[in-house]
């Protein structure tokens, strides 16, 4: 059965750290690499989509222990766990989906999400973005760490599988149910592209898994 998406990521909190780092490959060196990409200037604001239990940031406070950080995600346990590891940092937790949270107008300068946006539409994702854009500020740039579908066929495949198994168990629209349906990098860069974003690069790749960087200017 499908589980929400917010259920999903809170009964998992327990082992959730040791899950990501050991059993993905390559987590070790990509979320050390994804902290690199972000801006190293003291008191700088980040966006981080999707927070969970900070890894990322496990690894960017040792770079830039004076920075801002917004963190929003669905999992309350997660948010509870990553107040715990950072009690001492500027940090503000939104416990909500980031997909009606607002963000504002050029408050941020820069964005980052890590492993979280892979159940998600190019549709869904076009609005995000554009809400996204404008709440960096010029010359911001959002950091997106995720694995990819390899090919349409497999995007296509893995979504038909979600809406097969939405009927099949009866459930509601308007809600996310949790289920890994990536797109390929292509399509990624398109919505990025189409929400406003004046680049987007390809900053390194391990396997399906893929750092991009997405420049307001």
């Amino acid at each position: 059965m499908l589980e929400k998406m917010g259920d999903f990521f809170d009964s998992r909190t327990e082992g959730y750290e040791e899950h990501q780092l050991n059993t993905i490959d390559f987590a070790q060196e990509f979320y050390p690499f994804t902290a690199g990409c972000l801006p190293e200037e003291s008191g700088t604001k980040i966006l981080d989509l999707g927070c969970g239990t900070g890894l990322e940031l496990d690894e960017f406070f040792a770079i830039n222990p004076d920075a801002k950080v917004t963190g929003i995600d669905l999992a309350a346990g997660m948010l509870n766990e990553l107040k715990k590891k950072f009690s001492d940092k500027d940090i503000n937790l939104i416990l909500g989906s980031y997909f009606d949270v607002p963000f504002g107008e050029a408050q941020f300068d820069a964005a980052v999400s890590v492993e979280s946006l892979h159940h998600f539409t190019k549709e869904e994702k076009i609005p995000l973005y554009t809400k996204l854009k404008a709440a960096l500020k010029t010359g911001g740039y959002f950091i997106l760490t995720d694995y990819f579908a390899m090919s349409d066929e497999e995007e296509i495949t893995r979504r038909q599988e979600l809406l097969r198994l939405r009927k099949e168990q009866n459930l509601p629209d308007g809600e996310f149910y949790h289920y890994d349906t990536p797109l390929t990098v292509g399509h990624e860069k398109e919505a990025l592209l189409t929400a406003g974003f004046s680049s987007v690069e390809v900053l390194k790749n391990w396997d399906h898994t893929y750092t991009l960087k997405a420049a307001v200017l």
